[in-house]
């Protein structure tokens, strides 16, 4: 496989790997030299390997509507994305940035809305969006902490400056990805691994259980911690698993908790088990249907009586969907600004709303040049890239957005950055972003790597797994090289 003498075309694209055509940058030199002795036919038994690997272990994702059937292994390409620990120290420290931002207006909105006061972000936008809890008003959350676990989903532009896409803040998924990326690249690579510098990433079930036990109401190290999961048909069931594996902790689902007296059980067969924490993987609407819906059969009853009680912790809260609602987005700068009194680290993309009338006007006349997202959407879905679709695609948008402006933003189209992936047996640039996990228990930490997801179709942008996507491992080195 060598990869200075075959003609790879980055485009106009920032490259990820090579400065031009025929220049690797520094901290990818020592990857380039070992895939330039590599021969193709060896390159492709290792990562038939790690298929096989993945397949045996069920490192698998869930497609759901498709006529081929729903589980699928994760689609994993063999060459590492490359972080040098200065790029990787601004990273961290705008994630850290931005999540401690993040919790204190969580907290102001649920307690004295001050940033709605001063019109920081306009007060209609909190109280009709769609997770917007008013049920947890003034509720004080376990330690102050509404987010515990976050997935910040990052790009680059054609410059190479990273940018905030956007913020998961209710039940951010891929950690396990991550973690299994890792292992095949161990073995798919060893010596190479080795020689480079790359920072761990196996503790992050330590790091995880660490934190959620800093929301047990008794504070002590025994406290009892289970995942709450909807269940096998869940797409990220694999995750579930693996994570309560990791952390060394029971998986549960809703029939097999119970309430007694504002306390949560556990079913066991030696009796009732006390819980004090529970990382959950339930959106709000299925946590509990004597509040939220009735007809959820994925709840315990009684949940969120227990929660208000202070003797069971939740993570992430309920109610932190409403900031990541892709138009409270836009704001982040601001609250950054507002309650840090900082300039963001890491900017956002820039953004239009459609619930202001002249970025409105200038959505609707513009639809086929920009990237149109529904406001509450994940996964890749409801998204319009205005460039790739056809008229009838942005005329059905056109209409969404001028029906329902609140539920609608729209961005300039970002020429995200390209790394070199194996396609088809050969070199092709595909487009990256980059998903790190950050955690709040004592502090806030950031995991050194993240899920860097990979648009494995020749000139897409979705990276999504369930849209055609797939992953590489992410090494951030100890140095600069």
């Amino acid at each position: 496989m060598s990869l200075l003498n075959n003609p790879y075309d980055s485009g106009v694209f920032f490259d990820e790997m090579f400065a031009t055509a025929n220049s690797v940058r520094p901290h990818y030199r020592r990857l380039a030299g070992r895939l330039d002795t590599l021969p193709d036919t060896e390159f492709e038994e290792r990562r038939a390997a790690v298929d096989l690997a993945f397949l045996r272990r069920g490192v698998t994702f869930t497609v759901y509507n498709d006529s081929q059937g729903t589980e699928r292994i994760f689609p994993f390409d063999l060459i590492p994305r490359v972080i040098p620990a200065t790029e990787w120290q601004r990273i961290e420290a705008g994630l850290i940035q931005r999540l401690t931002a993040l919790n204190l207006f969580l907290h102001d909105i649920y307690h004295g809305q001050k940033a709605l006061k001063d019109k920081i972000v306009p007060a209609a936008l909190i109280l009709g969006a769609k997770h917007f809890r008013r049920e947890f008003m003034n509720f004080s959350v376990p330690r102050g902490i509404y987010v515990h676990i976050c997935g910040t989903d990052l790009i680059r532009d054609d410059r190479g400056q990273y940018l905030v896409l956007e913020d998961n803040l209710r039940c951010p998924s891929g950690a396990s990805y991550m973690i299994e990326n890792r292992a095949a690249m161990r073995r798919a690579f060893p010596n190479l691994f080795q020689s480079y510098g790359v920072r761990p990433i196996e503790d992050y079930g330590d790091a995880l259980l660490k934190a959620m036990l800093h929301l047990a109401p008794d504070g002590h190290d025994k406290s009892n911690v289970v995942l709450l999961t909807p269940g096998v048909f869940n797409s990220a069931y694999f995750e579930h698993c693996f994570l309560a594996r990791q952390m060394g902790i029971p998986i549960v689902e809703g029939r097999d908790l119970v309430v007694r007296d504002a306390r949560v059980f556990m079913r066991t067969t030696a009796g009732l088990v006390p819980v004090d924490v529970i990382y959950r993987r339930i959106d709000d609407d299925f946590l509990d249907p004597t509040v939220f819906r009735p007809d959820s059969m994925l709840g315990v009853p009684g949940l969120v009586n227990a929660y208000r009680s202070g003797h069971v912790a939740l993570a992430n809260s309920i109610g932190t969907g409403v900031a990541d609602d892709k138009v409270i987005y836009t704001y982040v700068p601001k609250l950054i600004k507002y309650y840090l009194d900082q300039e963001p680290i890491l900017p956002n993309v820039n953004t239009y709303l459609a619930s202001e009338p002249l970025e409105r006007k200038f959505i609707l006349e513009n639809i086929e040049k920009l990237v149109v997202k529904s406001a509450n959407e994940a996964g890749g879905y409801g998204m319009l890239i205005g460039p790739a679709s056809t008229k009838e695609e942005c005329a059905s948008f056109r209409a969404q957005v001028a029906a329902q402006p609140r539920n609608f933003i729209a961005q300039d189209p970002i020429m995200l950055s390209r790394s070199p992936t194996w396609c088809d047996g050969k070199l092709e640039g595909r487009h990256i972003d980059l998903r790190p996990y950050i955690l709040y228990g004592e502090k806030i930490t950031v995991t050194p790597g993240g899920l860097t997801r990979v648009a494995l179709r020749k000139g897409s942008l979705v990276v999504n797994s369930s849209q055609g996507g797939g992953s590489k491992d992410t090494w951030v080195l100890q140095g600069d090289e």
